[in-house]
């Protein structure tokens, strides 16, 4: 079975980011394949390299960091989303006059676009809100 994957709410938003890791992490360990996980809304904020939560709390950005350069799992980050909340790709903070980027490694910026394509490629779609 192949999924793609929506995270919409943000980290310390409750828990629907941490239940679509544990769903992604539970599914690639029974053999599926996930196309692509893509972070819309204040899910983009799991993508921030510099979030830095409590260190007695789960480090969530750094084990989606560790999905996607562990086991290869695509982690695309809406650009509008992004944008609009601060985080910023290399090349946009350079063009917005930045100091540098924000977005955390294993994570990279794309458009909706990506998230349509996923939804063709897959077999089931799951949005975690």
């Amino acid at each position: 079975m192949k999924y793609a994957v929506q995270v919409n709410a943000g980290p310390c938003s409750g828990n629907s980011g941490l239940c679509a890791y544990r769903f992604i992490s539970a599914a690639l360990d029974a053999g599926h394949d996930v196309v692509r996980v893509f972070f819309y809304k204040d899910g983009v904020y799991h993508a921030f390299r510099y979030a830095s939560p409590p260190e007695d709390e789960l480090q969530l950005g750094r084990k989606w960091s560790e999905l996607a350069l562990d086991r290869g799992v695509d982690l695309a980050v809406c650009i509008s989303a992004a944008q609009r909340r601060g985080l910023l790709c290399a090349d946009e903070a350079r063009r917005q006059g930045k100091l540098g980027d924000d977005v955390a490694p294993g994570f990279r910026i794309a458009g909706l676009g990506q998230w349509l394509e996923a939804e063709l490629l897959a077999d089931r779609s799951l949005i975690f809100a």
